[in-house]
């Protein structure tokens, strides 16, 4: 069974972009890397933040594409061909239109739903068999509205939904780092009673 070895949270650098919706995969990695205590720091050669940390289940590498959304396919694909990971032990971590605020799920391969980062790793690593972590940000209702919405901050009440989601999503990182995505997708998936 192939474990996580490489998690990439999808945003656009820039303080101007640092708080909103599309930048929900930073937003966990960043969390995701102090629950591992990995020291994220610029890596020119992967275009990224990274950092790379030890788990009981392996080395784990932790990055955060530089390359605005539409081009995350060349820091996924330059760190992933260097150290042969392969998509199926990478897992990406994005904002998603179709799910409500609060809302997290895990799923491997499929389409990218319109989503540029997704479809530019998909093309720089010529497969969509990668898995990914959908936190869910919901719809503005109408296509003509997505970009003005996803380069928009959240609500307060969407923001608390999101955070909670996210939170939910970390508890089952020690899962994903070992390949048990059975367990961690019954975690995540169930609703809390």
């Amino acid at each position: 069974m192939l474990a996580i070895r490489l998690i990439v949270g999808l945003g656009n650098p820039g303080r101007e972009y640092a708080r909103t919706r599309h930048n929900a995969g930073f937003w966990w990695l960043e969390q995701c890397a102090e629950t591992l205590r990995v020291v994220l720091k610029p890596e020119s050669r992967y275009y990224s933040i990274a950092g790379r940390g030890q788990t009981p289940a392996g080395e784990i590498f932790l990055l955060l594409p530089q390359t605005f959304m539409n081009a995350s396919g060349k820091a996924v694909a330059a760190l992933a061909r260097f150290y042969k990971i392969s998509p199926a032990e990478i897992l990406v971590v994005h904002d998603e239109l179709d799910l409500p605020p609060g809302t997290a799920r895990l799923k491997l391969g499929g389409g990218h739903g319109g989503h540029n980062g997704l479809k530019d790793i998909a093309a720089q690593i010529g497969s969509r068999e990668f898995w990914r972590l959908r936190l869910g940000i919901g719809h503005p209702g109408s296509k003509p509205e997505v970009v003005n919405f996803v380069l928009n901050p959240p609500r307060v009440d969407e923001a608390g939904l999101i955070e909670g989601a996210m939170h939910n999503a970390l508890h089952v990182l020690p899962d994903l780092l070992r390949g048990d995505f059975a367990s961690a997708m019954l975690k995540l998936h169930t609703p809390v009673k």
